[in-house]
């Protein structure tokens, strides 16, 4: 009863203490040059417009933090290989790497890669474009001034007068 009675006691200081610095990746799998075209394709995916695009509100740490601690090698082979082919095609594309491409080029890149036959390609952009969606959908900025999200759902008004209809239809 004493150990649950501390842990519940130190439980609000230990999870106050959670940062974006505390939380970022000990051993990330990606180099920066990938972590910088991941934030590329993100942003490519999720641009900026009035609002924040995903390359703005990290979603390319996010990715790279599910992928790193939630699939397994066999996946996180799979998205190497793909931001690897991504900038192989870029190249041959458009003759520079993916960031130094327009808007245009970049979103037809990705599309080539959604309607890909090659199932590698294909699986790399569901993989990304679903992480970069849950990432942005899930990101603070967007919880708090686009959904309007509340942790506590509703407000306790606990003074309210009952109406006597109400009160007469209970009997």
């Amino acid at each position: 009863m004493a150990v649950a009675a501390g842990g519940l006691i130190s439980l609000p200081a230990w999870a106050t203490n959670w940062t974006s610095e505390t939380v970022q990746l000990t051993h990330p799998f990606l180099t920066s040059g990938q972590d910088d075209l991941l934030a590329d394709i993100a942003e490519t995916i999720i641009p900026t417009t009035d609002t924040p695009g995903a390359k703005a509100l990290n979603v390319h740490q996010f990715i790279q933090k599910i992928v790193t601690d939630c699939y397994d090698k066999s996946a996180q082979e799979t998205f190497r290989n793909g931001l690897n082919a991504i900038e192989e095609q870029a190249q041959k594309a458009f003759g520079k790497p993916f960031r130094e491409g327009d808007t245009a080029q970049r979103t037809a890149l990705l599309t080539q890669f959604s309607q890909s036959t090659e199932p590698a390609q294909k699986e790399f952009y569901s993989m990304v474009k679903g992480l970069t969606v849950r990432g942005y959908m899930n990101s603070e900025y967007v919880m708090t001034n686009l959904t309007h999200y509340q942790m506590i759902p509703g407000h306790y008004y606990g003074c309210v007068p009952v109406p006597a209809k109400a009160v007469s239809q209970t009997k």
